[in-house]
């Protein structure tokens, strides 16, 4: 797909009425999840980008580029709305996460490298869930399912590149929407990154479902 024919598809206009339904579903999706982890999740406002697929890794290395090493979830959604979503923390927020689960009268081991991998797929679990869910029901998308998701551990923000998650995001001829935000949990002083990147495939059906929304207004 070209750029023009991308432009025509989805234009500046789509973008900014998609970052303000991913405001809106944000907003939604931190209520539901203080109710599920006990603790209040910042959600920045949203910025949406378009652009080809191989660029992806550098715009995300390039919103990363402070930390060293991440840990990153990754998981694919399904439906009118499909992508795949990205859950990036710093490598050394993994412990200060544990104590999310953490039954006081039985506090885990402090260094439990098991327990770790399960408390961050746990925690991409439930917030890249809560995130696409909210956005997919505000655009009348009851269709869209999961995949389990994936941890990529300690990778190396500086080496950064597609392989390190999937091949589809070094291919040429592909464009994407890039959806990204940060979040702090600011209790337990953690920051993340969480990335939404909808296939080309989408795209047609993004517009008219944003067309549809705002028409309800």
């Amino acid at each position: 797909m070209k750029n023009s024919e991308v432009d025509t598809i989805f234009s500046k206009e789509d973008a900014a009425i998609l970052e303000e339904v991913m405001n809106i579903a944000f907003g939604k999706a931190s209520s539901d999840l203080a109710r599920v982890i006990d603790i209040q999740i910042m959600l920045n406002a949203p910025q949406v980008e378009i652009l080809k697929t191989e660029e992806l890794m550098r715009w995300i290395k390039q919103d990363t580029e402070s930390y060293k090493t991440l840990s990153m979830i990754e998981q694919n959604f399904w439906g009118k709305y499909a992508g795949t979503a990205i859950l990036a923390f710093p490598s050394a927020a993994s412990k200060k996460l544990i104590s999310l689960f953490e039954d006081e009268d039985e506090p885990f081991e402090a260094d439990n490298p098991l327990l770790e991998r399960e408390t961050l797929l746990e925690v991409g679990n439930i917030l890249i869930g809560a995130c696409v869910s909210k956005v997919a029901e505000l655009l009348d998308d009851d269709q869209v399912s999961f995949s389990p998701p994936r941890l990529i551990p300690q990778v190396v923000v500086d080496n950064l590149s597609g392989a390190n998650i999937s091949p589809k995001f070094d291919d040429p001829d592909k464009m994407a929407i890039l959806m990204k935000t940060i979040f702090h949990l600011q209790e337990k002083d953690v920051k993340g990154f969480l990335f939404m990147i909808a296939s080309d495939d989408s795209m047609k059906w993004l517009k008219t479902a944003l067309q549809n929304f705002m028409a309800k207004f």
